[in-house]
């Protein structure tokens, strides 16, 4: 039986990201190694069709309350740390110097 290749997460929870297509800010506070949710969510959702085999991340959206579940095909880093702002934030996260994000526990 074959094995699954299991790609490497090149983003860590308490990293701040932009997503590629619709440009929103977000922190990452967890991650998974390979799509975990529904197959109708992603039939939904996942409208480019990304890849499932690949790292997906739960993503704090900034300035809003929500948030999201995203491929990291469509993820970047984004270099604009500073004031971060989301209902959760300071449940999961405490701030450090430089604007960086420390996870209070592993959620996965």
């Amino acid at each position: 039986m074959a094995q699954a290749h299991i790609h490497k997460a090149r983003f860590a929870p308490g990293t701040v990201v932009r997503h590629r297509r619709f440009g929103y800010r977000g922190l990452i506070f967890d991650v998974d190694a390979m799509y975990s949710q529904s197959p109708e969510w992603y039939d939904i959702m996942a409208s480019s069709h990304p890849p499932k085999d690949r790292p997906w991340y739960h993503v704090l959206v900034d300035g809003e309350t929500h948030t999201t579940y995203v491929a990291e095909d469509n993820l970047e880093v984004c270099t604009q740390t500073e004031e971060f702002e989301h209902p959760l934030l300071r449940q999961l996260f405490t701030a450090q110097a430089g604007g960086d994000f420390a996870s209070r526990h592993v959620v996965n």
